[in-house]
């Protein structure tokens, strides 16, 4: 490999990592705790490390980034430090009007994130999606089903959820967050497990279940990080779409392409390329 090309894929892990560690040091000085400085610089340097990984083809890239990024978030911030670090952290923290743990997570990773990585969180830290990945159905065995409203319907019922508990004025509500995370965590495996067989789709969950998604969508629309088709070099053979699983049209560049929004740059697409038209 010439000098050159290995400078180009350091370039994008190289731009990841300075991105994230600015966002440590702003954390950390403008909160004054050096937790965050900690907390982006590992997360950001995890995930540039799963994407140097995967510019020079390691088959094990993304499994990489998500075990280091995942497991801290859900051993780590989530068990050790009792975060709640899923959707109902995230109210918790913005009813309480605190700028602190999930409101910060979700607003890097899920709210203004996307608009730079897209569905990159997905791919690459989701600590649920760690686990379904390591189910047998990396490639959905069914059409894709038109469940997709669900996950609305759990996105409101967090919200609810939440709301009851600050309408009710319950007390001990720190607790009542850690035990949510606890039961939550469990619930999404076991949904995620018995979906992904019943439907022979890994990737199942994060379709029809996920009311994460609800803010990942809008903003992947504008996503700066996008894979992109050579239409001069694609020969129609529909690999890609095979072994997609999110099912995204990869052959189309318009931003309203099949699931476009769905797409969680995982780049199997790119290595079933037979002549390497997206990139």
């Amino acid at each position: 490999m010439k000098k050159t090309e290995k400078i180009k894929k350091i370039i994008l892990p190289a731009v990841l990592w300075l991105l994230f560690e600015g966002i440590a040091v702003t954390l950390w000085l403008t909160k004054q705790n050096l937790f965050y400085l900690f907390n982006f610089t590992y997360i950001g340097t995890s995930l540039a490390i799963g994407i140097l990984l995967l510019q020079f083809r390691y088959r094990h890239a993304r499994r990489v980034a998500q075990l280091l990024v995942g497991t801290y978030m859900l051993v780590y911030l989530g068990l050790i430090c009792h975060e709640n670090m899923q959707i109902e952290g995230f109210w918790y923290y913005l009813f309480t009007g605190v700028f602190e743990a999930a409101t910060i997570h979700y607003a890097v990773a899920k709210i203004f994130g996307p608009l730079v990585f897209g569905r990159g969180w997905c791919g690459y830290a989701c600590w649920t999606a760690m686990i379904l990945d390591l189910l047998p159905y990396k490639v959905p065995q069914q059409p894709r089903k038109k469940w997709g409203f669900i996950r609305y319907i759990v996105f409101v019922l967090s919200f609810v959820f939440v709301s009851a508990l600050f309408l009710a004025r319950v007390n001990h509500m720190e607790q009542i967050m850690f035990w949510a995370f606890l039961i939550g965590n469990v619930l999404y495996y076991i949904v995620g497990i018995v979906l992904a067989f019943a439907l022979k789709d890994n990737r199942a969950f994060c379709k029809y279940i996920c009311p994460v998604t609800v803010f990942l969508k809008p903003m992947s629309y504008f996503s700066l990080l996008r894979i992109r088709c050579d239409e001069s070099k694609c020969i129609s053979c529909g690999k890609c779409k095979k072994v997609c699983p999110m099912n995204v049209d990869m052959t189309d560049n318009a931003r309203k392409r099949g699931n476009g929004t769905e797409c969680i740059l995982c780049y199997e697409c790119t290595k079933a390329c037979p002549k390497e038209a997206l990139k």
